[in-house]
């Protein structure tokens, strides 16, 4: 017997829990519950949900910013308060 567990299923009473048995008690009767094992399944699902619900908050930010600015540029253009214009100076004037 190597673990603990082992030592449980085969019947054997720790010490410590020994003593908390009241005397006169038949052993045979006695049912030991052990508290099952910690499992981090739901904090582990917790946290790829907290993950990807932060991911797609920014993108939907970012897309909504996008959409506001491309809104903001044609409105400026189409009243005419941004005239942009490219002018290129030709290698003819000498």
């Amino acid at each position: 017997m190597q673990l603990p567990e082992d030592q449980w299923r085969a019947g054997h009473i720790p010490a410590d829990v020994y003593r908390q048995i009241p005397p006169g008690t038949d052993l045979r009767k006695v049912v030991i519950v052990q508290e099952a094992p910690r499992s981090y399944k739901g904090p582990i699902v917790l946290t790829l949900v907290i993950v990807a619900g932060s991911i797609a908050v920014l993108l939907v930010i970012a897309f909504v910013v996008q959409v506001i600015a491309a809104a903001a540029v044609a409105v400026i253009s189409a009243s005419g308060g941004i005239s942009y214009t490219i002018s290129r100076s030709s290698k003819d004037n000498k």
